[in-house]
Protein backbone atom coordinates (compact mmCIF):
# COMPACT_ATOMS: atom_id res chain seq x y z
CA UNK A 1 0.00 0.00 0.00
CA UNK A 2 1.62 3.32 -0.87
CA UNK A 3 0.87 7.15 0.70
CA UNK A 4 1.99 9.54 -1.06
CA UNK A 5 2.55 13.05 1.20
CA UNK A 6 3.45 16.78 0.52
CA UNK A 7 6.01 18.39 2.62
CA UNK A 8 5.29 22.24 3.86
CA UNK A 9 7.10 25.28 4.62
CA UNK A 10 10.45 25.46 4.78
CA UNK A 11 11.41 22.65 2.37
CA UNK A 12 11.77 24.93 -0.38
CA UNK A 13 15.21 26.10 -1.69
CA UNK A 14 16.26 28.54 -4.53
CA UNK A 15 15.98 27.24 -7.89
CA UNK A 16 14.29 23.81 -6.69
CA UNK A 17 11.64 24.02 -9.63
CA UNK A 18 14.64 24.77 -12.69
CA UNK A 19 14.60 20.93 -13.41
CA UNK A 20 11.16 20.22 -12.88
CA UNK A 21 10.07 23.06 -15.85
CA UNK A 22 12.19 20.99 -18.06
CA UNK A 23 9.22 17.89 -18.06
CA UNK A 24 6.66 18.23 -21.18
CA UNK A 25 3.62 20.21 -20.44
CA UNK A 26 5.50 21.40 -16.56
CA UNK A 27 6.26 25.14 -18.11
CA UNK A 28 2.69 26.12 -19.56
CA UNK A 29 1.11 24.33 -16.18
CA UNK A 30 3.32 26.78 -14.10
CA UNK A 31 2.45 29.71 -16.14
CA UNK A 32 -1.27 29.02 -16.37
CA UNK A 33 -1.22 28.93 -12.91
CA UNK A 34 0.48 32.31 -12.18
CA UNK A 35 -1.61 33.54 -14.01
CA UNK A 36 -4.70 32.31 -11.75
CA UNK A 37 -3.20 33.53 -8.88
CA UNK A 38 -0.83 36.88 -10.04
CA UNK A 39 1.69 35.17 -8.74
CA UNK A 40 4.87 34.64 -11.00
CA UNK A 41 5.84 31.28 -9.89
CA UNK A 42 8.03 30.75 -12.26
CA UNK A 43 10.44 33.27 -11.19
CA UNK A 44 9.95 32.17 -7.47
CA UNK A 45 10.99 28.46 -8.77
CA UNK A 46 13.99 29.36 -10.53
CA UNK A 47 15.46 32.66 -10.07
CA UNK A 48 14.65 34.15 -6.51
CA UNK A 49 16.78 34.07 -3.56
CA UNK A 50 15.86 32.51 -0.52
CA UNK A 51 15.07 35.56 1.35
CA UNK A 52 12.48 36.28 -1.37
CA UNK A 53 10.86 32.63 -1.21
CA UNK A 54 11.00 32.86 2.56
CA UNK A 55 7.96 35.33 2.61
CA UNK A 56 4.87 33.36 3.48
CA UNK A 57 2.88 34.46 0.70
CA UNK A 58 5.25 32.92 -1.96
CA UNK A 59 6.21 29.75 -0.07
CA UNK A 60 3.29 28.69 0.26
CA UNK A 61 1.94 28.48 -3.44
CA UNK A 62 5.11 27.82 -4.75
CA UNK A 63 5.13 24.69 -2.59
CA UNK A 64 1.69 23.21 -3.09
CA UNK A 65 2.71 23.84 -7.30
CA UNK A 66 5.32 22.05 -6.72
CA UNK A 67 3.80 19.15 -5.56
CA UNK A 68 1.36 19.16 -8.12
CA UNK A 69 4.03 19.28 -10.84
CA UNK A 70 5.74 16.38 -9.26
CA UNK A 71 2.33 14.66 -9.01
CA UNK A 72 1.63 14.96 -12.66
CA UNK A 73 5.00 13.79 -13.64
CA UNK A 74 3.96 10.39 -11.85
CA UNK A 75 1.66 9.60 -14.80
CA UNK A 76 -1.63 8.93 -13.08
CA UNK A 77 -0.49 7.05 -10.13
CA UNK A 78 -3.42 6.07 -7.95
CA UNK A 79 -1.97 6.10 -4.01
CA UNK A 80 -3.99 4.38 -1.18
CA UNK A 81 -3.92 7.57 0.65
CA UNK A 82 -2.82 11.07 0.60
CA UNK A 83 -1.40 13.29 3.67
CA UNK A 84 0.24 16.62 3.70
CA UNK A 85 2.28 18.35 6.35
CA UNK A 86 0.73 21.75 6.73
CA UNK A 87 0.56 23.55 3.74
CA UNK A 88 1.13 20.44 2.18
CA UNK A 89 -2.62 19.39 3.42
CA UNK A 90 -3.75 21.72 0.57
CA UNK A 91 -2.03 19.37 -2.32
CA UNK A 92 -3.19 16.57 -0.91
CA UNK A 93 -6.73 17.77 -1.03
CA UNK A 94 -5.98 18.17 -5.06
CA UNK A 95 -4.85 14.83 -5.13
CA UNK A 96 -7.67 13.05 -3.35
CA UNK A 97 -9.93 14.81 -5.88
CA UNK A 98 -11.33 17.56 -3.48
CA UNK A 99 -9.92 20.59 -4.87
CA UNK A 100 -9.11 21.15 -8.31
CA UNK A 101 -5.80 22.58 -9.23
CA UNK A 102 -6.46 26.06 -9.56
CA UNK A 103 -8.91 26.65 -6.79
CA UNK A 104 -5.94 24.90 -4.73
CA UNK A 105 -3.70 27.38 -6.05
CA UNK A 106 -6.28 30.36 -5.22
CA UNK A 107 -7.17 28.89 -1.53
CA UNK A 108 -3.49 28.67 -0.80
CA UNK A 109 -2.61 32.30 -2.22
CA UNK A 110 -5.34 33.33 0.53
CA UNK A 111 -3.83 31.52 2.89
CA UNK A 112 -0.55 32.36 2.40
CA UNK A 113 -1.73 36.45 2.52
CA UNK A 114 -3.85 35.95 5.23
CA UNK A 115 -0.69 34.15 7.54
CA UNK A 116 1.71 37.19 6.23
CA UNK A 117 -0.08 39.46 7.45
CA UNK A 118 -1.35 37.73 10.79
CA UNK A 119 2.67 36.99 11.29
CA UNK A 120 3.57 40.56 10.73
CA UNK A 121 1.52 41.44 13.72
CA UNK A 122 4.51 40.58 16.51
CA UNK A 123 7.84 39.78 15.58
CA UNK A 124 7.17 35.35 15.69
CA UNK A 125 9.19 32.43 14.42
CA UNK A 126 9.52 28.57 14.45
CA UNK A 127 12.11 26.39 16.40
CA UNK A 128 12.62 22.23 15.67
CA UNK A 129 13.86 20.29 18.35
CA UNK A 130 15.63 16.98 17.96
CA UNK A 131 15.11 14.21 21.15
CA UNK A 132 13.76 14.41 24.49
CA UNK A 133 10.72 12.79 25.41
CA UNK A 134 7.67 14.23 24.42
CA UNK A 135 5.54 14.72 27.56
CA UNK A 136 8.74 16.49 29.09
CA UNK A 137 9.26 18.55 26.01
CA UNK A 138 5.88 19.85 25.57
CA UNK A 139 5.69 20.43 29.18
CA UNK A 140 8.93 22.63 28.92
CA UNK A 141 7.58 24.28 26.13
CA UNK A 142 4.44 25.49 27.77
CA UNK A 143 6.16 26.63 30.73
CA UNK A 144 7.98 29.05 28.41
CA UNK A 145 4.73 30.30 26.67
CA UNK A 146 5.31 28.02 23.44
CA UNK A 147 3.26 25.96 21.55
CA UNK A 148 4.16 22.83 20.02
CA UNK A 149 3.04 23.76 17.01
CA UNK A 150 4.79 20.75 14.54
CA UNK A 151 4.30 17.47 16.72
CA UNK A 152 5.96 15.39 14.16
CA UNK A 153 7.16 12.08 15.70
CA UNK A 154 10.50 10.60 15.52
CA UNK A 155 11.84 12.73 18.03
CA UNK A 156 11.00 16.22 16.92
CA UNK A 157 8.89 18.47 17.77
CA UNK A 158 8.75 22.14 16.75
CA UNK A 159 7.86 25.06 19.16
CA UNK A 160 6.52 28.21 18.00
CA UNK A 161 6.06 31.16 19.85
CA UNK A 162 7.74 35.31 20.16
CA UNK A 163 11.03 35.84 19.79
CA UNK A 164 11.54 36.54 22.97
CA UNK A 165 9.82 33.12 24.01
CA UNK A 166 12.26 31.48 21.68
CA UNK A 167 15.38 32.54 22.61
CA UNK A 168 14.54 31.75 25.71
CA UNK A 169 14.20 28.12 24.73
CA UNK A 170 17.42 28.36 23.02
CA UNK A 171 18.89 29.25 26.57
CA UNK A 172 17.16 26.33 28.15
CA UNK A 173 17.07 23.77 26.49
CA UNK A 174 14.17 20.64 27.50
CA UNK A 175 15.77 17.57 28.90
CA UNK A 176 17.07 15.08 26.36
CA UNK A 177 16.83 17.76 23.71
CA UNK A 178 20.04 17.97 21.27
CA UNK A 179 19.44 20.46 19.11
CA UNK A 180 17.08 23.76 18.92
CA UNK A 181 17.42 24.81 15.42
CA UNK A 182 15.55 27.81 14.25
CA UNK A 183 13.03 27.83 11.12
CA UNK A 184 13.16 29.41 8.09
CA UNK A 185 9.70 30.60 8.15
CA UNK A 186 8.36 33.91 9.40
CA UNK A 187 6.27 33.32 11.87
CA UNK A 188 4.25 31.38 14.50
CA UNK A 189 2.02 29.17 12.63
CA UNK A 190 -0.52 26.63 13.97
CA UNK A 191 -0.58 28.91 16.70
CA UNK A 192 -3.17 31.13 18.63
CA UNK A 193 -0.86 34.02 16.45
CA UNK A 194 -2.45 33.07 13.34
CA UNK A 195 -6.32 32.89 14.45
CA UNK A 196 -6.91 36.22 12.32
CA UNK A 197 -5.99 34.11 9.38
CA UNK A 198 -8.90 32.15 10.18
CA UNK A 199 -11.81 34.58 9.57
CA UNK A 200 -9.84 35.31 6.07
CA UNK A 201 -9.76 31.35 5.15
CA UNK A 202 -13.46 31.08 5.83
CA UNK A 203 -14.50 33.44 3.58
CA UNK A 204 -12.30 32.11 0.52
CA UNK A 205 -13.74 28.63 1.53
CA UNK A 206 -16.94 29.65 0.90
CA UNK A 207 -15.96 30.44 -2.57
CA UNK A 208 -15.14 26.59 -3.18
CA UNK A 209 -16.59 23.66 -4.99
CA UNK A 210 -15.92 20.96 -3.36
CA UNK A 211 -16.29 16.96 -3.41
CA UNK A 212 -15.93 14.45 -0.88
CA UNK A 213 -12.47 12.48 -0.91
CA UNK A 214 -11.86 9.93 -3.77
CA UNK A 215 -8.70 8.62 -1.91
CA UNK A 216 -8.14 8.09 1.93
CA UNK A 217 -7.16 11.49 3.30
CA UNK A 218 -5.47 11.71 6.56
CA UNK A 219 -5.54 14.57 8.12
CA UNK A 220 -2.45 15.93 10.38
CA UNK A 221 -5.03 17.95 12.89
CA UNK A 222 -5.49 14.61 14.20
CA UNK A 223 -4.41 11.40 11.66
CA UNK A 224 -8.18 10.48 10.86
CA UNK A 225 -9.17 9.45 7.64
CA UNK A 226 -11.62 12.30 6.71
CA UNK A 227 -14.24 11.24 4.14
CA UNK A 228 -16.49 14.27 4.19
CA UNK A 229 -15.15 16.89 1.36
CA UNK A 230 -16.66 19.98 3.45
CA UNK A 231 -14.98 18.79 6.70
CA UNK A 232 -11.64 18.63 4.50
CA UNK A 233 -12.06 21.79 3.84
CA UNK A 234 -13.08 23.08 7.26
CA UNK A 235 -10.19 21.58 8.57
CA UNK A 236 -8.10 23.47 6.11
CA UNK A 237 -9.02 26.64 7.31
CA UNK A 238 -8.93 25.53 11.06
CA UNK A 239 -5.31 24.04 10.58
CA UNK A 240 -3.54 27.15 10.32
CA UNK A 241 -4.45 28.29 13.92
CA UNK A 242 -4.15 24.52 15.20
CA UNK A 243 -0.77 22.34 15.41
CA UNK A 244 -0.11 19.74 13.53
CA UNK A 245 0.17 15.82 14.51
CA UNK A 246 2.26 14.29 11.75
CA UNK A 247 2.86 11.76 14.50
CA UNK A 248 -1.13 11.05 14.66
CA UNK A 249 -0.50 10.69 10.74
CA UNK A 250 1.85 8.16 10.71
CA UNK A 251 0.24 6.17 13.24
CA UNK A 252 -2.19 5.97 10.59
CA UNK A 253 -0.20 4.85 8.36
CA UNK A 254 0.60 1.64 10.14
CA UNK A 255 -2.92 0.77 10.99
CA UNK A 256 -3.57 1.40 7.44
CA UNK A 257 -1.12 -1.38 6.63
CA UNK A 258 0.97 1.33 4.39
CA UNK A 259 4.14 -0.38 2.67
CA UNK A 260 5.27 2.68 0.82
CA UNK A 261 5.47 6.52 1.38
CA UNK A 262 6.62 8.97 -1.55
CA UNK A 263 6.91 12.10 -0.48
CA UNK A 264 6.43 15.04 -3.86
CA UNK A 265 8.87 17.88 -4.56
CA UNK A 266 10.53 19.52 -2.56
CA UNK A 267 10.97 15.99 -0.83
CA UNK A 268 13.30 15.19 1.87
CA UNK A 269 12.05 16.16 5.39
CA UNK A 270 8.61 13.90 5.91
CA UNK A 271 10.76 11.04 4.23
CA UNK A 272 13.62 11.66 7.08
CA UNK A 273 10.95 11.53 9.55
CA UNK A 274 9.47 8.06 8.10
CA UNK A 275 12.80 6.50 7.91
CA UNK A 276 12.67 6.99 11.75
CA UNK A 277 8.94 6.50 12.68
CA UNK A 278 7.45 3.99 10.27
CA UNK A 279 10.06 0.64 10.29
CA UNK A 280 9.46 -1.67 7.66
CA UNK A 281 7.94 1.18 5.02
CA UNK A 282 9.90 2.33 2.09
CA UNK A 283 10.73 5.93 1.97
CA UNK A 284 11.25 8.03 -1.59
CA UNK A 285 11.69 11.41 -1.73
CA UNK A 286 11.16 13.65 -5.15
CA UNK A 287 13.46 16.59 -4.80
CA UNK A 288 14.38 16.30 -8.62
CA UNK A 289 13.00 14.80 -11.75
CA UNK A 290 15.83 12.26 -11.75
CA UNK A 291 14.36 10.81 -8.66
CA UNK A 292 11.18 9.68 -10.93
CA UNK A 293 12.16 6.49 -12.53
CA UNK A 294 13.10 4.96 -8.52
CA UNK A 295 9.46 6.55 -7.58
CA UNK A 296 7.44 4.91 -10.63
CA UNK A 297 9.41 1.77 -9.42
CA UNK A 298 8.59 1.93 -6.15
CA UNK A 299 4.69 2.42 -6.88
CA UNK A 300 4.43 -0.40 -9.29
CA UNK A 301 6.19 -2.41 -6.58
CA UNK A 302 3.26 -1.71 -3.97
CA UNK A 303 0.60 -0.50 -6.07
CA UNK A 304 1.16 -1.83 -9.28
CA UNK A 305 0.77 -0.53 -12.77
CA UNK A 306 0.39 3.15 -12.86
CA UNK A 307 -3.15 4.01 -14.20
Amino acid sequence: MLVLVAPGQGAQTPGFLTPWLELPGAADRLLAWSAAIDLDLVHYGTKADADEIRDTAVAQPLLVAAGLLAAHALDGVRPDAVAGHSVGEITAAVLAGVLDETSALRFVRARGLAMAEAAAVAETGMAAMLGGEQDVVVGHLEGLGLTPANVNGAGQIVAAGTAEQLAALAETKPEGVRRVVPLKVAGAFHTVHMAPAVAALEAKAAELTVADPKTAYVSNRDGAVVTGGEEVVARLVGQVANPVRWDRCMETFQEMGITALVELCPGGTLTGIAKRALPGVKPLALKTPADLDAARELIAEHTGPAA
